[in-house]
This record gives structure tokens, C-alpha cells and sequence, in this order.
């Protein structure tokens, strides 16, 4: 089956087209500055890249420069756009309305508004997405895929806040978590690794990006993560401030004069690596900054470093024993230094990586294990693939409509 996956930001559109018999991408790209000018960069299968400005004012003008630029007699891979049979989109947060991967209908997209509160952000952007993608494709049936679906197997003593019980049925407070697609790719890819039964792994899995969240998946099913009712919950991030004392809110708002809208910019925006070093929300640049002797870069590597070593523990505290821990995502792939300093003195713990394995480990495509012969827990590095899982559930949702 051709399914196209779709990720829309509010200015933008990722996509790529499957083929979810190979697993095969047949073309990918993206669609920037929607409602402003319009750029559009397409990669071809060959690594082959194309940049184009081509005006876009809506997400239903995207996609159809998308399916223009698809079935392209030069550039292109499919011959006309009969050939998209299914379109899969990525959604953050399915509030208490969903569970599981989910065929778009009327009722549906009347629920995924409901869920606007949760994830202000992204919500609106997905539902500009999904409308681009009935506009141009009104007869291809919809799936949407969410982050927080993973996460709903998550017991009530570890998902329920201690707030007032009325609060939380009013206001449907708990933890959602995020990055759940990712977690459980790369959960299920580690499983196999194990070669054991599914039922009997316990594994940690670090999608660590510029949003961080870490999961413990114990039985194939995730028992706990870090982020928690919105995406700021968990570890220090590019810009997001993680877990801190909910007092700090209501003091600096005090001191400062915040409204909730501005604290809640504040925390989202102006924390995490960017906050603490002062200038930087890319590990790249706060890594270039440690080399060259930058206290606040080097501060701000350690608070998530050991923020990861610290929920590694924690987590294998909760599922009893730890088998496997994976590294995936922007920095869990392509960072070793943060690697080394999560891992570094966990011998006792079972975990000892190969150090100069890892120093080798950035900007490659494979999977690759960095734990020694005499670690008791593998430790991993396997690249997150969350487009591949939306499509096999894309395609196996539509699959049952024929």
C-alpha cells in the first residue's frame, strides 16, 4: 500500500510517501513558511535534494504542490495521485478521547477539536493539516496516528497527579506523555534485539531531542514516562525547562509580573539548554561551547545527563530489573558526548558501553550496540523511525475498510 505520512506544523508540512509492503520511502520533503511565501524542499530516494519558492497560502495549497511535486514526470515517483491509497498524520496529544490509531470521520475531527486545550500548539496545526489533505484528497481515507497512544497503558498510580479527584475528572489532568510513536518503535525494534519473549523485557527508551521524554517499557507496554500532562513535563530540553518545582511558577510570576500566558512562553521558550547557557538551545552548539571552555554550556550538558542517568535508575526501579537501554532521536543518535556522560560510572548497575565505540556513533543510519560483552543491560543506539510506524498503522486500519 502507498500511504502518504503527514506531520503539519503551523507554518509547515512534512511528508513521505510509503510503501509499506518494502518499507520503502519513495519521496519525502517539506513544506516551510505556509501562509507567508512558500518554500518546498523535496529528496528523492538518491539523496538528491530540491528547493523551491513556490507561493502557499494555506496547508490545502501545500498539499497539493505535495502531490504535484509526488507524481512530477521528472522528480517525481508515482504516475497520478490514484496511486496515494491511504494518508497517515501524526498527532501529539489525543486527550482522554483516544487511545489507539484512528480513522478520521466527522465525529472524530469533532473530538480531535476537543483536544485543542491539551496541545495548543500542535492541535491546530494537524487539524490545518488533515483539511489540506481532504481538500486535495476527499476520496483517500485518513488515519491519525498519536503520540499519546503509547502512553495509556501507564497504571493510575503513576499517571494520576495528587491533586483533588474533582479536579482531575473536571479537567481530565493526568499523564498523557509524548514522542509515544518513537518510544514504541524503537521499544519494539530493542525487543527483537533481545531475542526473549516481548512479555519478559524491560527496556529504557530515550528519545532525546530538542524534546526530551524518557519511557520505561516493560512486557512491550510503556509503565511510566517523563513528560507528563503537556510536553514540558520530564527532562531539561532546548528551550523547555522540564520537571521544577510548581512554587518557582507562581513566584516569578510574582516577582516578575508574568501573566499565565507569558509564564507559560517563558517555560516553553526561554528555559533548557537555551535558559542555562544563555545562548544556546542546540546540543551542537552547547557541545562547541564545552570545548571551548563554556561553564553555563558545560552546566547545562550535565543537568540532562544527569537527569537521563538519574530516570534510568528510576525507571528500573519500576519494572523491576532493566534489560536494554536505547538511545534514540536528534541527540540520543547523534550526541556521544551525552551518551558517555549518562553511562559513565553505571558499572555497578549493570551498564558499561564501549567509549570509543560511542565517540564513533553520530549521523549514521544504522542500529548500533554500544554496551560491552560484560554488560549485564545492552545499551543501544537505533534510529527512531515514527513515519514507518504511522504508515503500518495507516495501512492497517485501511487495510479492513476493503
Amino acid at each position: 500500500m502507498y500511504v502518504l505520512v503527514v506531520n503539519a506544523g503551523s507554518s509547515s508540512l512534512k511528508y513521505q510517501l510509503f510503501d509499506t509492503q518494502t518499507g520503502n520511502v519513495l519521496g519525502k520533503g517539506i513544506c516551510e513558511r505556509i501562509g507567508i511565501d512558500g518554500v518546498l524542499e523535496h529528496k528523492l530516494p538518491d539523496g538528491t535534494k530540491i528547493k523551491k519558492e513556490i507561493p502557499m497560502a494555506t496547508h490545502s495549497d501545500a498539499t497539493k504542490i505535495v502531490v504535484e511535486t509526488l507524481t512530477d514526470p521528472e522528480i517525481g515517483c508515482i504516475k497520478d495521485m490514484s496511486q496515494i491509497e491511504a494518508v497517515g498524520h501524526r498527532v501529539v496529544h489525543g486527550g482522554p478521547y483516544f487511545f489507539e490509531s484512528t480513522l478520521i470521520t466527522s465525529d472524530v475531527l469533532k473530538k480531535l477539536e476537543l483536544c485543542y486545550d491539551f496541545a495548543p500548539l500542535h492541535t491546530g496545526a494537524h487539524l490545518m493539516g488533515i483539511k489540506g489533505c481532504t481538500d486535495v484528497m476527499p476520496n483517500v481515507p485518513q488515519v491519525l496516528v498519536f503520540d499519546t497512544a503509547f502512553h495509556t497503558t501507564i497504571p493510575d498510580y503513576a499517571n494520576t497527579y495528587p491533586i483533588p479527584h474533582e479536579m482531575t475528572e473536571k479537567y481530565q489532568i493526568r499523564r498523557y506523555g509524548a514522542h509515544g510513536t518513537s518510544h514504541r518503535f524503537v521499544s519494539i525494534e530493542m525487543a527483537t534485539l533481545l531475542n526473549k519473549p516481548v512479555e519478559e523485557t524491560r527496556i529504557v527508551t530515550c528519545h532525546i531531542g530538542n524534546g526530551a521524554s524518557i519511557s520505561a517499557v516493560k512486557g512491550g507496554k510503556c509503565i511510566d514516562t517523563t513528560m507528563g500532562f503537556t510536553p514540558l513535563d520530564g527532562v531539561e530540553m532546548g528551550t523547555r525547562c522540564g520537571s521544577i518545582d510548581p512554587s518557582i511558577v507562581t513566584y516569578l510570576m510574582k516577582k516578575e509580573g508574568f501573566t499565565p500566558d507569558e509564564m507559560a512562553t517563558f517555560m516553553n521558550k526561554k528555559c533548557g539548554f537555551l535558559g542555562v547557557s544563555g545562548q544556546f538551545s542546540d546540543s551542537r552548539d552547547i557541545e562547541e561551547g564545552i570545548k571551548n571552555g563554556n561553564k553555563r554550556c558545560l552546566l547545562a550538558a550535565s543537568i540532562l545527563a544527569y537527569q537521563v542517568k538519574k530516570y534510568i535508575g528510576a525507571f528500573a526501579a519500576a519494572m523491576d530489573g532493566l534489560d536494554a537501554v536505547v538511545f534514540t532521536a536528534g541527540m540520543g543518535e547523534n550526541n556521544p558526548e551525552l551518551r558517555e556522560r549518562a553511562c559513565r560510572n553505571m558499572d555497578y548497575f549493570g551498564i558499561e558501553i564501549d567509549y570509543e565505540l560511542n565517540a564513533k556513533t553520530w549521523r549514521q543510519p544504522n542500529i548500533v550496540e554500544l554496551s560491552t560483552p560484560a554488560s549485564k543491560v545492552k545499551v543501544y543506539v537505533i534510529p527512531t523511525n515514527e513515519e514507518y510506524m504511522i504508515a503500518k498503522d495507516t495501512e492497517e486500519i485501511v487495510s479492513k475498510l476493503k
